[in-house]
């Protein structure tokens, strides 16, 4: 199922999981230990003993009672303490896309009393793994190595580890955590902005733009003075030819401030190729400007996402995913926070979807004195740049042409 496919059914999922919340937990206790298997048997069960007498019919009281004898016998199965104890660790925490993510998983019996042998369970992710476990002597060591999947860029809980105990016929379960829950995070592929692709995002330290301040390091003109202002700032010796107060004015000056936005909306990727590809652009970009000192900023179409690191930015992008209610480029743009519209570069990562006439019109809502970069994702397109105004459009196909692009973008 493709990621686009996956979204969609999440959201359904969360929302019926919200809606039957109170009807779930009042049936835990058993659902939690019959399986569905279970439930059948026992309804036949029932239905077997109640309608045998009822109809006269030997034989389905004879069926009602085995399949009582059967429950009873499961519950043996599953009766008792897990007197185990795990252990779950991961080689690392954090991989890159198709990287190998190793982990081990360590059972101890710290029991006077030999364990039984048993399942023992995890989640990873959606998926599960599990192994049989041999009957443990009291104090043995029994060691798994074990390998996770890093194909796509994920957050991916590891755990908790789980004993489980049922019976030959899968009527009944009972499981027993043994561990905490870890956590694996498959960051995007990045690549880095070598030499002049770094122009994109260079230092602006000392670079002034158009608007007039009364304090900053850029002399723009003189003016009279007004009650309030900063005696400091006073220009004494125009002040004596003109016989009144002249006061310096200053242009502003801005640091390095880079801000990458990527679109989550299904709507604006033509495939999932394209939305892998928006992100490790976005990864590149704010990598390389966080390397180099610079302050970054990222968002999504719903959400604002951590930057203050390299590690937490990456994090972030780990764990985006579409959003079904995520709004168009032209909303967010228009409803970005004040720390957003200070920054001095904005690269926004789009999809096909997204047509040239958007973007126009999307940068219409942002500050004019901020550098936009709009870079459109098409998997297998040549990559081109062209000016529309102040708007630059980059369009990539692979990873390995954003260096091109952005120097052309920064030339």
């Amino acid at each position: 199922m493709s990621r686009r496919r996956r979204a969609l059914w999440g959201a359904l999922r969360e929302d019926l999981a919200r809606r039957t919340q109170a009807i779930r937990t009042a049936l835990r206790p058993g659902t939690e230990t019959v399986t569905p298997a279970g439930w059948t048997v026992a309804v036949l069960a029932l239905v077997l003993l109640v309608a045998g007498p009822l109809l006269h019919w030997r034989e389905l009281l004879v069926g009602g009672i085995f399949l009582t004898l059967v429950l009873l016998l499961a519950v043996a199965f599953v009766v008792g303490r897990q007197p185990l104890k795990a252990r779950l660790d991961l080689a690392r925490e954090r991989v890159i896309v198709g990287e190998r993510a190793n982990g081990y998983l360590t059972l101890s019996n710290p029991t006077s009393r030999r364990s039984r042998p048993l399942v023992v369970e995890f989640p990873v992710g959606q998926g599960r793994a599990a192994f049989d476990l041999p009957a443990l002597a009291p104090g043995a060591l029994h060691e798994e190595l074990f390998a996770i999947p890093t194909e796509h860029r994920a957050v991916l809980d590891v755990g908790p580890v789980v004993a489980v105990r049922a019976d030959p016929l899968g009527l009944l379960r009972r499981e027993a955590h043994l561990s905490r829950m870890d956590t694996l995070y498959v960051h995007p592929r990045t690549l880095r902005v070598e030499g002049s692709a770094a122009g994109l995002v260079r230092d602006l330290e000392g670079r002034t733009v158009p608007k007039v301040s009364d304090n900053d390091v850029s002399f723009h003109a003189l003016r009279g003075y007004v009650a309030g202002d900063d005696r400091r700032h006073i220009h004494w010796k125009s002040s004596a030819k003109t016989g009144t107060l002249m006061v310096r004015q200053f242009e502003e000056t801005r640091r390095s401030h880079l801000l990458t936005l990527v679109s989550s909306r299904l709507e604006d990727y033509g495939s999932d190729d394209e939305f892998e590809l928006a992100i490790s652009i976005a990864g590149s970009l704010g990598t390389q400007a966080l390397a180099d000192g610079q302050r970054l900023s990222a968002a999504s179409s719903h959400a604002t996402l951590p930057s203050a690191g390299a590690q937490r930015f990456l994090d972030g992008l780990s764990g985006l995913a579409y959003d079904w209610q995520a709004k168009r480029l032209l909303e967010v743009t228009r409803h970005l926070g004040n720390d957003e519209l200070a920054a001095s570069v904005m690269v926004l990562c789009v999809g096909s979807g997204v047509s040239i006439t958007e973007l126009r019109r999307a940068r219409q809502f942002l500050p004019v004195d901020t550098r936009v970069i709009a870079v459109r994702c098409i998997t297998g397109h040549e990559p081109s740049v062209r000016w529309l105004g102040d708007l630059g459009v980059a369009t990539i196909g692979r990873l390995e042409e954003l260096g091109v692009a952005v120097r052309r973008v920064a030339a």
